[in-house]
């Protein structure tokens, strides 16, 4: 979104003390208000290029203030297109969710092996009016209706985001709503206090998807340590690489074909080593286990190019004995790294009680289970949204939304008249949180560590094969 930078009033000195990344407004608009022209307020930390009016001649509704007479009845419409589905949803602030409207690319997954960005901001275009305009008909809401309009700005596809942010700056702008940037990373973590209420400040998160590992401990809205994240490939990418490799079904995306393939074979019957047990940190690396399952799909001569379906029982069985293999040890690798994240917050945080997993890995049974018993072991509870919200979804963006909206933080309605070649505040690299000193990992800047020390026997075996 478009930087702005309206004049700081004496309210200034009363706002508290925000991250960075948010801009925060004393402003509400409300149609139940009558109208007031306000001067919104920003965070001392509100970085600036252009300044735009609050006011807009062609307004449907007016800016009021006081978010405490409202935050009980927000509705607010969260986009969300960062990466390769296009979702929509209309959520209320007591938790309600109106409506949940999700297009994916599936047919684009399995058709180019993965998201091809442009290909990806193509599909969006095409379906973003439908996509909104159902979420909205579903929950029987107008425009006029909405407290706020919610999207993703980043961590994702720069391509991807532009159309969920343009689209959502057009509805803002058009209707006079403010809008509030989401962290993508923050609302998987965050959606889990819609599901469940007692789940209060702090607590710990593991969110993990196909581009993101990341441990974080969430003292509070918008406070965030980072205990630990990926320094190559995120554990989804290694489920997708796995699963395109194994010759199964990627319609489904790759972490759910490989769960289920995998309840067919022997988890131990290869000997994949555990990445960065070296490494006494909470960093992950998926980068060598996926070169370790390439090496056995070759050592055991699977034909990548025979799809699952029309596979030999002897081939299905040797498919199903790698795909088990390497699910068992890419979740031992979260435990691992888990089971020390939750020592290192507890020692912040003493009174922690629970684990959000979230992210759409967290999908996956086996790696529910399998965390369960890690938290279980520290006196903690799991906490793990339904899998419709797991995934990425309008849900999560529009409720993050709501939490922001709550404490002030958003942006005023961009103008209605807009210039299509307005800058973008998009972040496709967006960190989340400071950095836990004792997280700063050696293996970051190091290239070798990318590739598993073990990985020499096996490079050498197979060279060994191929001569």
């Amino acid at each position: 979104m478009v930087s702005l930078v309206p004049t700081i009033g004496s309210t200034i000195s009363r706002l508290p003390f925000l991250p960075s990344f948010y801009f925060s407004f004393r402003a509400l608009r409300t149609s139940k208000l009558p109208h007031r022209e306000l001067t919104p307020t920003p965070s001392p930390l509100s970085s600036s290029s252009a300044v735009h009016s609050m006011s807009n001649s062609n307004s449907s509704k007016p800016i009021a203030e006081n978010p405490s007479n409202l935050s009980d009845n927000l509705v607010i419409l969260g986009i969300e297109t960062s990466c390769d589905d296009t979702a929509a949803a209309v959520v209320r602030s007591n938790g309600e969710i109106l409506s949940q409207v999700v297009s994916s690319q599936a047919d684009l997954l399995a058709r180019y092996g993965g998201v091809a960005p442009k290909m990806a901001e193509e599909a969006h275009a095409q379906v973003i009016d439908k996509v909104v305009q159902e979420a909205l008909d579903k929950a029987n809401v107008k425009e006029l209706d909405l407290s706020a309009v919610a999207v993703t700005i980043g961590p994702g596809l720069s391509l991807c985001l532009r159309v969920g942010v343009q689209k959502a700056r057009k509805i803002a702008g058009s209707f006079n709503l403010p809008m509030v940037g989401v962290h993508h990373m923050e609302a998987h973590a965050l959606v889990a206090r819609l599901t469940e209420q007692e789940l209060q400040f702090p607590f710990m998160a593991l969110l993990i998807s196909g581009g993101h590992n990341l441990l974080i401990l969430a003292r509070d809205l918008g406070q965030y340590v980072q205990l630990g994240t990926t320094i190559d490939d995120a554990i989804g990418e290694a489920y997708d690489k796995t699963a395109k490799w194994l010759g199964l079904d990627l319609r489904r995306s790759g972490g759910p074909a490989v769960e289920e393939l995998a309840r067919e074979g022997d988890a131990e019957s290869v000997k994949f080593s555990v990445p960065m047990k070296q490494h006494k940190d909470c960093n992950f690396s998926y980068a060598g286990l996926k070169t370790q399952v390439r090496l056995a799909i070759e050592s055991r001569n699977v034909s990548t190019e025979i799809p699952i379906s029309s596979a030999s029982s002897e081939d299905r069985s040797s498919r199903a004995d790698i795909a088990a293999s390497f699910q068992r040890v890419a979740v031992l690798h979260l435990e691992e790294r888990c089971e020390r994240a939750v020592e290192w917050a507890l020692k912040i945080e003493p009174s922690i009680k629970y684990l959000v997993v979230s992210g759409g890995v967290a999908s996956n049974q086996y790696v529910r289970a399998r965390l369960n018993q890690v938290v279980k072991k520290k006196g903690l509870e799991l906490v793990c949204p339904p899998p419709s919200l797991c995934t990425d979804n309008g849900v999560m963006i529009a409720w993050t939304g709501i939490e922001h909206f709550r404490v002030g933080r958003f942006d005023p309605p961009p103008p209605a008249d807009e210039a299509e070649d307005t800058i973008l505040d998009l972040r496709p690299r967006w960190p989340l949180g400071e950095e836990y000193a004792e997280g700063k990992s050696e293996a970051r800047s190091l290239k070798t560590a990318r590739i598993h020390p073990s990985l020499t026997s096996m490079i050498q075996a197979s060279l060994q094969q191929q001569s």
